[in-house]
């Protein structure tokens, strides 16, 4: 049997209409609802690798807390 990496199965995925679509992303949410705390909590540390990587990839520096804060308060204040 052939199998698909991720990157080709996305690719046929975004063939289907918007409907088949919704409908498998929930089937694959689902199939994530079963999961042990131990393989839940290894696929929140690939993803934190993940984004941590992709952060520092980008070569952006972040901004302080203060920044966003005082952003913040002048659009809600």
């Amino acid at each position: 049997m052939d199998t698909m990496s991720i990157d080709e199965l996305h690719v046929e995925a975004l063939k289907l209409g918007a409907g088949a679509r919704a409908r498998l992303a929930q089937l694959l949410l689902e199939s994530l609802e079963d999961l042990s705390d131990e393989e839940n909590e290894t696929l929140w540390a690939e993803e934190a690798e993940r984004r941590a990587d992709a952060w520092d990839a980008a070569g952006e520096a972040g901004r302080s807390a203060a920044d966003v804060f005082r952003n913040v308060r002048a659009r809600i204040g």
